[in-house]
């Protein structure tokens, strides 16, 4: 229980040093106070996946763009260096649309360096021209009819059909292990009562995380669904995605 503990210790230094100040200079700064101190082991053998559906929600009008959820991500999971992500940013600009133009605004710009562990640069263009400018997190949309397992063949061999059949973009192959990786919600975690890495992290509680089966009468998932007017992804797919959004503008894919 000593890593746990030392774990908490560093997550308070870190909430002192971000509360009240959604800036991403402080959160930057506040990270140094947070060690590798994740749990790292596979599920409890008493846990029963029958009992249990997850959730994610992420707030897009909250999401500071720090990056450090998916540097959590990576540290947490063991994800390899260089461009590997099991969650990431994007940042979407949203253009003035051209003097003369019928259009109520350009195509949007989308950028995602390092996958937004470091931060953004400053935007490509003045800040009079920009329209809107936001951060929208990305990770496996944790489908209900999910086209990646449609594909596969057998057990995992390395021959990426899945990563090629995910409409998100959000499977990868390990360069290491030669086989499929995505975000798995850091199972290892949640199955012994913990949050996600990127959701305990977040110093803007733009990510919320639950369990469908398991709601209260004041569950975050609920407020979120009370007080959100709430998106997925690319619905027309009709994979069914347990991600949700809220505040998703109509430029994010």
């Amino acid at each position: 229980m000593k890593t746990l503990f030392s774990r908490r210790s560093a997550l308070l230094r870190l909430a002192g040093a971000v509360a009240g100040v959604l800036t991403v200079s402080v959160a930057r700064t506040a990270k140094a106070a947070v060690q590798k101190l994740f749990v790292s082991t596979s599920a409890p053998n008493d846990y029963d996946p029958t009992k249990h559906k997850w959730l994610m929600c992420i707030d897009t009008t909250k999401c500071i763009g720090c990056g450090l959820c998916a540097e959590a991500c990576k540290r947490e999971n063991g994800v390899p260096e260089g461009p590997y992500y099991r969650t990431w940013i994007e940042r979407y600009i949203i253009p003035k649309p051209e003097p003369g133009s019928d259009q109520t605004r350009g195509e949007p710009l989308v950028d995602s360096p390092n996958g937004g562990m470091h931060g953004f640069p400053e935007p490509p263009l003045p800040k009079d021209q920009i329209e809107l400018s936001f951060f929208a997190p990305k990770l496996c949309n944790l489908c209900e009819n999910p086209p990646c397992v449609q594909v596969c063949p057998t057990y995992c061999i390395g021959c990426a059909f899945c990563v090629q059949a995910c409409p998100y973009g959000v499977r990868f192959l390990n360069p290491v292990t030669h086989t499929a990786e995505k975000c798995t919600l850091c199972y290892h975690r949640i199955t012994r009562g913990l949050k996600p890495a990127c959701v305990e992290i977040c110093p803007a509680e733009a990510r919320i995380f639950g369990d469908l089966k398991n709601l209260s009468a004041d569950d975050p998932i609920q407020k979120f669904y009370e007080n959100n007017r709430v998106q997925v992804l690319k619905p027309h797919l009709g994979t069914k995605p347990r991600v949700l959004y809220a505040g998703l503008d109509k430029g994010v894919s």
